[in-house]
């Protein structure tokens, strides 16, 4: 269940991070998400709707863009899970004009964009609980191994990012017994690359082999 406590970058007539719900709104949702044994998330990039959200019990917070030292604290707290989609800053920008993206909206882009890779960074550095987000669909689906690289670029190493993108996402989504690892009693969802990601990060962006639940669907 994913809610939105802030205004967005793409949310039209909205001010990007402006709080949306109350901390009791906010809560109201996270406890019914999790009465149904569900997962709730927020969208938030403003500072008091990462805050109020974070103290409502919520799981996730989505972009992370203005994070206070107390916010950062405040996750680590709670064992919040932070989803910094830190790579879509660049594509909107670069692209967002030729795919029609509004005027607004980019402009909303550059307010955040320095933000949050410094959100990242701090929330990072200090231990937070990090998950991989793409903010799917804002950049084309495939573009998404690209957000390695620019993980490892503020502040984290190849494997913390690689653990971001699996163990980590599997813990969060309460899923840690079947998901996120290669392991005996897992299921077999696996890719590989050619090279070390652990050398050289970027050969995330080339997956060459994909296997889920055992069966093959790429392989050059």
């Amino acid at each position: 269940i994913k809610v939105c406590a802030t205004g967005g970058v793409f949310s039209k007539g909205t001010k990007v991070g402006i709080q949306q719900l109350t901390e009791d709104e906010i809560r109201a949702a996270v406890e019914e998400a999790h009465m149904r044994g569900l997962i709730a998330a927020a969208h938030a990039h403003g500072t008091n709707g990462i805050k109020a959200a974070i103290r409502a019990g919520i799981d996730s917070i989505e972009h992370c863009s203005f994070m206070d030292d107390e916010a950062i604290d405040l996750a680590i707290e709670h064992g919040t899970y932070l989803s910094c989609d830190i790579y879509n800053t660049e594509y909107t920008l670069a692209f967002g004009e030729a795919n029609g993206v509004p005027q607004e909206n980019i402009n909303k882009e550059k307010l955040v964009s320095a933000a949050q890779r410094e959100s990242f960074r701090k929330a990072n550095k200090a231990g937070a609980k990090m998950v991989f987000g793409s903010d799917a669909a804002i950049y084309p689906h495939g573009d998404n191994g690209k957000q390695f690289s620019r993980m490892v670029r503020f502040g984290m190493t190849p494997l913390q990012a690689i653990q971001a993108a699996t163990i980590n996402s599997a813990d969060l989504l309460k899923q840690g017994d079947s998901l996120g690892q290669i392991k005996s009693g897992f299921l077999a969802d696996i890719i590989a690359v050619e090279g070390n990601p652990l050398d050289n990060i970027s050969v995330m962006e080339n997956v060459t082999f994909v296997m889920k639940d055992g069966e093959v669907y790429k392989q050059n």
